[in-house]
């Protein structure tokens, strides 16, 4: 796999959450390296775009990205991620 930037690596998160999460442990694996090589320390997600666009579903979200050693936080309204 070719390395991805985070940025690619975000939307490749995007689109398996949309998928039924087909292929999410890849995606993380992929995002962890972006962010090694890019010197991110935290992975900044737009609510609007989770499949579950709630507390419950963004708890869930972090939960499972942090055991994969992924921080995560969610932007606020408005706000553009980068």
């Amino acid at each position: 796999m070719a390395d991805l930037t985070f940025d690619q690596a975000i939307e490749n998160i995007y689109a398996s959450l949309k998928d039924d999460n087909r292929d999410l442990d890849i995606h993380i694996a992929a995002l962890k390296a972006a962010m090694g090589r890019e010197g991110v320390k935290e992975a900044v997600f737009e609510p609007g775009r989770l499949a579950q666009n709630n507390r419950q579903g963004r708890k869930t979200m972090q939960a499972y990205f942090k055991k994969r050693g992924i921080a995560v936080s969610f932007a606020a309204s408005g706000e553009q991620t980068a």
